[in-house]
C-alpha cells in the first residue's frame, strides 16, 4: 500500500487540479474530503489538472467524519501538514500506509481534525513568513514520504 495524499475541504480549484495532476503522474491516490470551496467537477479542475484528471485515482469522501472512519478501519496513519507543529516533516519516519493531508488554503483544519492526526508535521521555513502554498507544501512532503517508502521504485 503506497503513501496517499488527502485534501481537507480544499478552497481553490487550481491547487486541487495541480495536486490531482501530481498524483496521476506519481501513481498516488488522492482523497478529496468534502465540502470543497468550489464546484467539484472536471470543468473546474480542467485548467490546472489538464487532461491528467482522467489518469488519477481520485477518491471522494462526503465528510471528515466519513474519511476518518474509513482510514481508521483501513489502519492508515494520518500525517497532517500544519504550521502549528514544531516537528519537521523531514524528521518524520514515513510508512507506506501513511496518508499525508493538507488543510484548506484559507484556514487549515479545525483543532479536532488536527488532534485526530497521528503525526502533525511542518515544513521548516524562514521565521516571519506564514506558509507555503498548499500545493507546493503537499508536493514537498509527499515526495519525501515516497522517497522514504520506496514509492518511486515502480515508476522508474
Amino acid at each position: 500500500m503506497p503513501v496517499d495524499l488527502a485534501l481537507y475541504q480544499p478552497d481553490i480549484a487550481n491547487n486541487t487540479g495541480t495536486l490531482i495532476r501530481l498524483c496521476a503522474c506519481l501513481g498516488t491516490t488522492i482523497h478529496i474530503i468534502h465540502p470543497t470551496g468550489f464546484p467539484f467537477s472536471p470543468k473546474t479542475l480542467a485548467r490546472a489538472g489538464l487532461d491528467y484528471v482522467d489518469h488519477a485515482a481520485v477518491r471522494e469522501h462526503d465528510s471528515w467524519t466519513q474519511f476518518d472512519a474509513w482510514r481508521r478501519a483501513e489502519g492508515r496513519r494520518l500525517a497532517l501538514l500544519t504550521t502549528k507543529s514544531e516537528t519537521s516533516a523531514y524528521a518524520a519516519q514515513f510508512e507506506p500506509s501513511d496518508i499525508v493531508m493538507v488543510g484548506r488554503e484559507s484556514a487549515g483544519v479545525p483543532d479536532a481534525v488536527a488532534e485526530a492526526a497521528d503525526l502533525r508535521l511542518r515544513i521548516p521555513m524562514r521565521p516571519g513568513l506564514r506558509s507555503i502554498n498548499v500545493a507546493l507544501a503537499a508536493t514537498l512532503v509527499l515526495g519525501e514520504a515516497k522517497r522514504q517508502t520506496d514509492g518511486f521504485t515502480a515508476l522508474a
